[in-house]
């Protein structure tokens, strides 16, 4: 195993992995960790069942020296022991933190969370790895001993707390050295604009010219946190040891009238902005905490939300990315 070492996604420091696992490698996070790790000379192993990843996502690596696709699902018997290795980290994806994307999936989502984090804590554990779990925030406000785990939502809201209650007693059992880190809406060039979401649902409806449709008066609020920005958040938990869950998402907090209004601006389209009902009381989402990353890891998002929506939109357009501000700075700065 590689020593590890100070570490910064921004220095141009060669990082303290030889050979990564990535599971859900085809997500849209998944696949920029995997150009951000294989550009940074890491190996890099991609394992996708391709459920809701996209091959597409990886297809520019493919050839590349170092970079192996492998079309597996991690829950599967025996999938573990096709992933030689040895690896020094471990970033697991295919688990709760994509659980949203399954609402009508619920088997699939506990499996995933159950039996696929469980294998890849294997798999980790076998090789001495450092092993990141990537969660994400709870689907409903903390529930009570006593409340029925069988209603709405109950299927996602109990894979995050299993998987993430799996790993920490995976490190205290067993001296494993894993982590878990809370992924909030992340958005950027290569996400999926046909799943709905705030600000994925608003630009796929003024590219495509029809209303942009904002739920109630617009004015929740929705801590946004550009791709590249997420990467670095993970990957400076990923060179720590804590076992603690991190919080990885925005400190900017714009309503959803604000960015339906950004993306039409930005698209320059004519789709008129469109206030519909919401369906029942939703809780609002939850904000970030991410004190601890920045005090513990130095993490600390640099891409607005109004130029990561530039970006993101001239991606989607197929245009040449923006130029980045002096205030966001990422020309020359980037790790990779």
């Amino acid at each position: 195993m590689m020593p590890m070492a100070a570490f910064s996604p921004r220095a141009e420091i060669r990082p303290p992995w030889g050979q990564a696992l990535v599971t859900g490698g085809a997500g849209f996070l998944g696949s920029h960790l995997c150009t951000r790790l294989l550009d940074s000379g890491v190996e890099v192993d991609c394992l996708d069942n391709l459920s809701t990843g996209r091959a597409e996502k990886v297809a520019h690596l493919a050839g590349r020296p170092g970079f192996r696709f492998l079309e597996r699902d991690i829950s599967e018997p025996g999938c573990p022991d096709a992933l030689i290795g040895p690896y020094d980290l471990v970033l697991h994806l295919a688990g709760p933190a994509s659980s949203a994307a399954w609402p009508d999936r619920p088997v699939e989502v506990l499996e995933a969370a159950s039996l696929g984090t469980q294998a890849a804590l294997a798999v980790a554990d076998r090789d001495g790895a450092r092993f990141l779990l990537a969660s994400s925030p709870p689907v409903l406000p903390a529930a009570p001993p006593d409340t029925d785990p069988v209603g709405p939502h109950s299927a996602c809201a109990e894979a995050v707390r299993f998987s993430e209650a799996l790993v920490a007693a995976h490190a205290g059992a067993h001296g494993s050295n894993a982590g878990i880190v809370r992924l909030f809406t992340g958005y950027g060039p290569g996400m999926r604009t046909d799943a709905g979401g705030t600000p994925a649902g608003f630009i796929e409806q003024a590219l495509a010219g029809r209303p942009v449709t904002v739920t109630g008066d617009g004015s929740r609020k929705h801590p946004l946190c550009y791709v590249d920005d997420m990467v670095d958040g993970v990957l400076l938990v990923a060179a720590g040891r804590s076992v603690r869950p991190v919080d990885i998402g925005g400190d900017e907090e714009p309503t959803a009238v604000e960015i339906a209004r950004r993306v039409i601006d930005l698209t320059g389209s004519d789709s008129p902005l469109t206030f519909v009902e919401g369906v029942g009381d939703r809780p609002a989402e939850p904000r970030p905490v991410t004190g601890f990353a920045r005090e513990i890891f130095g993490w600390l998002p640099s891409v607005t939300w109004q130029d990561g929506l530039e970006r993101t939109v001239a991606s989607l357009r197929g245009l040449p990315e923006p130029i980045p501000t002096a205030t966001t700075g990422r020309a020359g700065e980037w790790w990779a």
